[in-house]
């Protein structure tokens, strides 16, 4: 059974439950990542989640998300999320980040997370899982952007929520990607 780390208002651990219980209509907060994936060539790995995720289901996003365990260092649960979702790993993983949080609901679904998040450079030919991810595509950064900016393009609202912020970094891997 997977955990999820339980947070209070000010980003502070408080427990554990399983992630199966704890997203629903009211989600309590709790500690959550994001990873951006570029390639050497500066392509962004987008993915679309799988029809049968329970939150925001066939939505486009970011390379991945999840989970740390309790007590997992958060860099290494992005490297297995990596792994175990797509078949890729990062040879180079840095926190941009750290303090992004969000709250977001579909279907019935609320997502209530203090959400880090990363950029990788990623190496290898992704083979995703069909229970975790959908389909896989690589883009532009402009492309991804574009579709941030348009309520109607069926990108995740967290990744949305993180486009301007990602923008206005000055990080070498997302420049690569800006072209």
């Amino acid at each position: 059974m997977e955990q999820v780390v339980l947070l209070d208002d000010d980003g502070n651990p408080v427990g554990a439950a399983d992630k199966a219980t704890v997203h629903g209509a009211t989600t309590p907060r709790h500690l959550a990542f994001s990873c951006y994936g570029v390639d050497d060539a500066g392509r962004l790995l987008v993915t679309r989640r799988a029809r049968g995720k329970t939150a925001f289901p066939l939505v486009w996003t970011n390379t991945c998300c999840g989970h740390p365990a309790p007590g997992e260092d958060m860099a290494d649960a992005v490297r297995r999320r990596l792994s175990d979702e797509l078949g890729i790993r990062a040879t180079e993983l840095r926190l941009v980040l750290p303090g992004f949080s969000y709250r977001a609901s579909q279907d019935g679904v609320e997502e209530n997370e203090l959400c880090p998040v990363f950029v990788a450079r990623i190496a290898g030919e992704p083979a995703p899982r069909p229970d975790e991810v959908d389909d896989v595509q690589w883009w532009s950064w402009e492309r991804f952007r574009e579709a941030a900016g348009d309520p109607d393009s069926g990108l995740s609202p967290w990744a949305r929520l993180q486009v301007p912020l990602l923008d206005a970094l000055d990080d070498p891997l997302l420049a690569g990607a800006r072209g």
